[in-house]
């Protein structure tokens, strides 16, 4: 499908217009795509800019929410196993623990075993020799253990394949860097939603028969453009840290009511320790603090000792959107990780949907229940078939996979296909790849795009040499013939920074100041008034 432009406005049309990239909204793309309808995915930055791109990466087996929300728990248990069948390539069966340690609650462990019955997850009892033969990065002051189906997941991989999927079914669109501005409403329908291309300013028109909001924590802010105030939501800011290691075999959840930094999950070479909770209010100025590290590792070391010596190359955070379903509720820890979809057709709406809530692992859940609705308001009869359609792979979605391009760079055997990222061992063949296949990336692909669909940046330097290697080589490749490069090379590593800044310590230290010399005293990438001349406004860069 290509854009129409009349005057000065691109106008498009599709069956389905999804507002929103993250994990769910590619999956109410994938899942509507395999019944046949024609989607087009916008987002205001790109993949994952929301709370898909900012979790762990756990595939829950429902054991956190045991004790408190069994219903949510065994959401979690029956999606884990769907996905663990369907999305193979995505996700690591590394099994995981629940541990108490010394000064918890010893009532709460012994309940947990009957609270995963109630949900219908497996739960083993470990002793203590067994759990740190398992993990024996684990505290000698464990007085329970638990083994439990807990797995991982690459959130990255999954989005990019829903969004493969979709565009080769049905020939389905995604628009990165397209921003809702207002709606067009007559008669109880929304005709057409007016866009905004946020790196040109470009005005965009869609019309489309139906409209998914899968907005994320923007979803109350897109349904409330539609004049619909049904969406309440309550903000809940987390951060985690990631080591420059992998710590453990599988996921080491602490074994009590949820609180800071009581979970750690290995993501291929490294691991990820979080996460905070804290309610806020809005969505601008999100980032990691020294303060929310700190906490983190406080409560994390009591559990691993490890820890306290571990290098950390970086720390994150998201926010959840989680549903308030009753009133006076302020502390994220205590709202239900439910999801809901809203129908509005109280607010008076007939081909407008809002999902919202819920976890990473209850996405495709989420977009089940979403294409059902939307399904049967076309008339299309067409029945799920995410639960049973493996997710297939391609050629421009699998570098997010870590270790992946080393092997693939090792096998290739080709002394002209030169490294680019040597913490990630990503070769110059896999930017090409990226380059020509990778779904859903503006023309030309900028590098924060290509960032997001492969391991680049992502190692102990964070992008402190890959950023300027990659660069150098769109380039070559004549993607850049002016400054342009350079300030989108600002913007990576102007992002990559926000992260870096709450762990400078230790070996961090002597890191950041390696990679400020090459930034700012070789290359000048500090001096942005100099190189945006002429390129007009560039949203991130600065933005520290």
């Amino acid at each position: 499908m290509n854009g129409i432009h009349i005057g000065e406005c691109e106008t498009f049309e599709t069956e389905v217009l999804i507002i929103g990239g993250g994990v769910t909204g590619t999956g109410v793309m994938r899942d509507l795509a395999l019944r046949g309808i024609h989607c087009l995915l916008i987002d205001r930055r790109d993949l994952n800019a929301g709370a898909s791109g900012g979790n762990h990466g756990l595939l829950h087996s429902g054991g956190r929410y045991a004790s408190a929300d069994w219903e949510t728990a065994a959401e979690c248990r029956q999606e884990g196993e769907i996905l663990k069948r369907v999305a193979t390539e995505c996700i690591e069966d590394c099994g995981g623990l629940f541990v108490a340690v010394a000064g918890d609650d010893p009532g709460f462990a012994e309940q947990f075993p009957e609270h995963c019955r109630n949900a219908g997850i497996p739960c083993q009892s470990l002793s203590r020799a067994e759990a740190r033969e398992r993990e024996p990065g684990l505290t000698e002051r464990l007085i329970a253990a638990y083994r439990v189906p807990d797995a991982t997941v690459d959130p990255f991989r999954i989005t990019l394949e829903n969004v493969n999927h979709a565009q080769r079914l049905t020939g389905s669109v995604y628009l990165p860097h397209t921003k809702v501005t207002a709606f067009e409403i007559e008669s109880g329908q929304i005709r057409a939603a007016l866009c905004q291309d946020t790196r040109t300013g470009a005005a965009r028109r869609i019309l489309a028969r139906q409209v998914v909001n899968a907005g994320g924590a923007w979803s109350m802010e897109v349904a409330g453009m539609a004049g619909c105030r049904d969406v309440n939501l309550l903000y809940s800011k987390g951060t985690l840290l990631i080591s420059n290691t992998r710590l453990s075999r599988g996921v080491i959840n602490r074994l009590r009511p949820p609180g800071d930094g009581d979970i750690l999950v290995p993501g291929g070479t490294i691991s990820l320790l979080g996460t905070t909770s804290d309610t806020v209010t809005g969505l601008q100025g999100i980032r990691p603090t020294v303060a929310e590290v700190e906490r983190n590792l406080d409560q994390g070391i009591a559990m691993l000792p490890g820890l306290a010596t571990t290098r950390f190359i970086r720390a994150f955070s998201g926010v959840r959107p989680l549903v308030q379903a009753a009133e006076g509720i302020q502390d994220g820890r205590q709202a239900s990780r439910g999801f809901t979809l809203f129908d509005h057709e109280s607010q008076g709406l007939e081909n407008f949907a809002t999902i919202t809530g819920g976890k990473l692992t209850t996405f495709r859940l989420m977009a089940e229940r979403t294409g059902d609705l939307v399904a049967s308001r076309l008339g299309n009869q067409e029945s799920c078939k995410t639960a049973l359609e493996p997710l297939p792979t391609g050629d421009g979605v699998r570098w997010t996979k870590p270790g992946f391009s080393a092997r693939y760079w090792y096998q290739r055997q080709d002394p002209t296909d030169a490294v680019l990222c040597e913490c990630e061992m990503v070769p110059q063949s896999a930017i090409d790849a990226i380059l020509e296949t990778a779904p859903g990336a503006e023309k030309p692909m900028e590098l924060q795009a290509i960032g997001l669909r492969s391991r680049v940046g992502k190692g102990a330097c964070q992008g402190a040499f890959c950023s300027l290697r990659v660069t150098s080589y769109l380039y070559d490749l004549g993607h850049y013939d002016s400054n342009e490069g350079l300030v989108r090379a600002r913007e990576f590593v102007s992002e990559r920074f926000r992260g870096v800044r709450p762990v400078l310590w230790g070996e961090q230290l002597p890191q950041m100041e390696l990679a400020e010399a090459l930034h700012c005293s070789l290359m000048g990438l500090d001096r942005l008034d100099d190189l945006a001349s002429g390129l007009g406004s560039v949203p991130g860069v600065g933005q520290e």
